[in-house]
């Protein structure tokens, strides 16, 4: 007889444990050994899917080096008759393309579908579980969304120009595209491409029908009057500039909600009156700056001076102004992103909106009144006068619109020097840089810089930076980023 073996409840609970540790122990040992076609198609969707990084995890580096590339474009001389690109539309574009090729990877923040004018597109969505290299895509936005907006800048005329600025574009496109290869697979490098461009193509797409190309449209201003004294006289033989803006959309609905400044004084020639005086006050300065303010003058020219092309437009020295910022500001790709659409949304329908009200008030410049009416029939401003009326200064609803849509992001105590033109020869003189502590005081000095040049009146350049800013302030009311 074989001997039986008898367990106490005790014995049984001990011996089931034992078991149960040596199986889990087997099972840990072998749960990696896989056969090679199982190894093969794990490996395959890990190349697939990815790791999901976010946007804030990649480097602003690549918005910093698509606005240098704008900066070049820009300073590109243009023959006669060729159509200059607003750098105001060029920072909104831009703008919306690479935050809407990025905020997918922000979870916090939300896409700008159904907050924009014109009937804005909805945007491409990205593949749930999918990873993507998010400055890839940046890259590939930026890329598509710049060649539209230089490509219209160029007519057809002009192909050996066009043919520049396009193969400076995919040369920086090709550039950054090279270092991104080796950072992912292949499959997300390929998705995020894709995704890029299909961003980009929808918004330039919406940018065509915004009504830029009307604003130039012929036209004749009215001449002053015996009852309308104060109406602006063209002060160059060129063709006026921006007369037409109101055919252009704004890009948020209601941006310009109470976005309205009080009237200039009641014209006067009389000395001693409201408006004579501040006319007086643009002369006076005139006669003697201190270098400091010959220097703030000339600093915000922007543009053409012989032998050194500068920016066109007062909105162009933005472009100057924003990688400054980013860089000075040490964020990352999502929050530049942020402060880019923020910024350029806003200047662009402060354009919109200062220009508008430009040509509402049609009211002449200082140069006009000043030999007319003061006896300084040969007086000149420090370079010549911008051909659109006086009031509000461009220049200052310009800083108001962009610098306010900034401060929401960085703060208004954002101190950063703009090296935009320093050690730059003009012919007036070699200029240096500018430091501000703060974006309030550089709108003032931006103000500032037009009344020591001669060409505003100063409650012109006050009031254009408190119109901006109305129009930033909606704007920032209204679109909401990040999500509810």
């Amino acid at each position: 007889m074989k001997p039986q073996i008898k367990l106490s409840i005790s014995n049984a609970v001990l011996l089931l444990t034992f078991l149960s540790i040596v199986t889990i122990s087997c099972q840990k040992e072998t749960k990696h050994t896989l056969p090679n076609e199982e190894i093969a198609t794990a490996s395959n969707n890990n190349k697939e899917h990815g790791h999901l990084k976010q946007t804030k995890e990649f480097s602003s580096d690549v918005v910093i080096q698509w606005l240098n590339l704008d900066l070049d474009l820009l300073r590109t001389p243009l023959p006669a008759g060729t159509t200059v690109q607003g750098g105001e539309r060029i920072l909104a574009y831009s703008g919306i393309a690479l935050y809407e090729a990025v905020v997918n990877g922000m979870p916090a923040y939300q896409s700008l579908n159904g907050q924009l004018t014109g009937g804005f597109p909805t945007m491409p969505s990205t593949e749930p579980g999918k990873a993507y290299h998010w400055a890839t895509a940046a890259n590939a936005a930026l890329a598509e969304v710049t060649r539209y907006l230089f490509d219209t800048a160029s007519s057809s005329t002009n192909s050996q120009v066009r043919q520049q600025r396009l193969d400076k574009i995919n040369s920086k496109e090709n550039q950054l595209q090279a270092v991104y290869a080796t950072e992912a697979d292949a499959s997300v490098i390929n998705r995020s491409i894709d995704f890029g461009k299909q961003v980009a193509k929808k918004v330039n797409d919406w940018a065509k029908t915004d009504g830029w190309d009307l604003q130039n449209n012929p036209y004749s201003p009215p001449l002053p009057t015996a009852q309308q004294p104060w109406l602006w006289v063209p002060t160059a033989t060129t063709a006026p500039i921006n007369p037409h803006v109101e055919l252009r959309r704004l890009l948020v609905p209601g941006s310009d909600n109470g976005a309205t400044i009080a009237p200039f004084p009641p014209f006067s020639t009389t000395p001693g009156s409201e408006f004579y005086e501040m006319a007086n006050d643009v002369y006076i300065k005139s006669q003697s700056p201190t270098a400091e303010q010959k220097n703030l003058a000339l600093y915000f020219r922007d543009s053409n001076d012989p032998g050194f092309p500068g920016y066109y437009g007062g909105s162009g020295h933005y472009i100057a102004m924003l990688p400054q910022v980013i860089s000075k500001s040490g964020v990352a790709l999502d929050i530049a992103a942020l402060a880019f659409a923020k910024s350029g949304i806003a200047v662009n329908d402060a354009f919109v909106v200062g220009f508008r009200t430009k040509y509402t008030f049609n009211l002449l410049r200082p140069i006009t009144y000043i030999r007319n009416f003061t006896g300084h029939t040969t007086w000149s401003p420090l370079f010549a006068t911008p051909n659109h009326p006086e009031f509000p200064s461009a220049h200052s609803f310009h800083a108001g619109g962009f610098l306010t849509g900034l401060a929401d992001v960085f703060g208004d105590d954002f101190e950063f020097t703009d090296n935009t033109y320093n050690n730059m020869p003009t012919s007036l003189g070699t200029l240096h840089s500018l430091t501000f502590h703060s974006f309030t005081e550089l709108k003032k000095a931006i103000g500032d810089s037009r009344v020591y040049a001669g060409i505003h009146y100063g409650p012109s350049c006050t009031k254009g930076i408190q119109l901006g800013e109305k129009v930033a302030e909606n704007i920032l009311n209204k679109v909401k980023f990040l999500k509810e």
